[in-house]
């Protein structure tokens, strides 16, 4: 069994979630003349959900939780926080998953307090059962918790995989990196470790 669960995610799933994402608000006849893309994961999602169902004004909302790959800061926080007039206007905030739930918590808190919206709903591409918060509407189901890596998210987390191996065998060399790659996360990476590795000296993280 891997240490931590990891699932890559492809393009083409993304897509797959999200056109599924609008099938299901079409067929529940919710129409919203906004979304808010909780930033930085709701931003794909959010941008083929607007084109699937039509809505030409996207914003978005800088959440920060979840800072490092499978960990999370103590509580959720908006980066840059802002007001709108929406003028009772319908709104959907999209992010891709919901885990902790604090995200769409918080966003959905602000969007009340600040926006003038009318009607507020949310959504993500997946909910992972047991979440202190239910999105209004998803797309798929998770029953056990993993850690999905989305394509947006590629360079990041394997960033951050690959340092907590590096830390835990102590060594750089890639061989045994990438044993030790496989054997926690039990993936093979989208993007070739040696490139990772460059990268990580060129952010002077090693």
């Amino acid at each position: 069994m891997p240490k931590i669960p990891v699932k890559v995610v492809k393009w083409e799933e993304i897509a797959d979630l999200s056109f599924r994402l609008a099938d299901i608000l079409k067929k529940e006849n919710f129409n919203p003349d906004v979304i808010i893309a909780i930033a930085r994961g709701g931003l794909v999602p959010a941008r083929l959900v607007a084109d699937a169902m039509g809505v030409y004004d996207v914003l978005s909302l800088k959440v920060e939780h979840w800072i490092v790959t499978a960990s999370h800061t103590p509580e959720a926080k908006i980066k840059y926080p802002y007001k709108v007039d929406l003028q009772g206007r319908k709104v959907l905030i999209i992010d891709d998953i919901t885990d902790t739930g604090d995200s769409l918590i918080l966003a959905e808190k602000h969007v009340k307090e600040n926006f003038n919206a009318g009607e507020i709903k949310t959504a993500t591409l997946q909910y992972i059962k047991g979440s202190k918060y239910v999105p209004n509407f998803y797309a798929d189901i998770i029953t056990d918790w993993t850690w999905f890596m989305y394509p947006w998210n590629y360079w990041e987390d394997e960033i951050n995989l690959l340092k907590k191996v590096m830390d835990e065998m102590k060594t750089t060399d890639i061989a045994k990196l990438k044993e030790g790659f496989k054997e926690s996360y039990n993936i093979d990476p989208p993007i070739p470790l040696e490139k990772i590795m460059e990268e990580m000296k060129r952010r002077k993280i090693i």
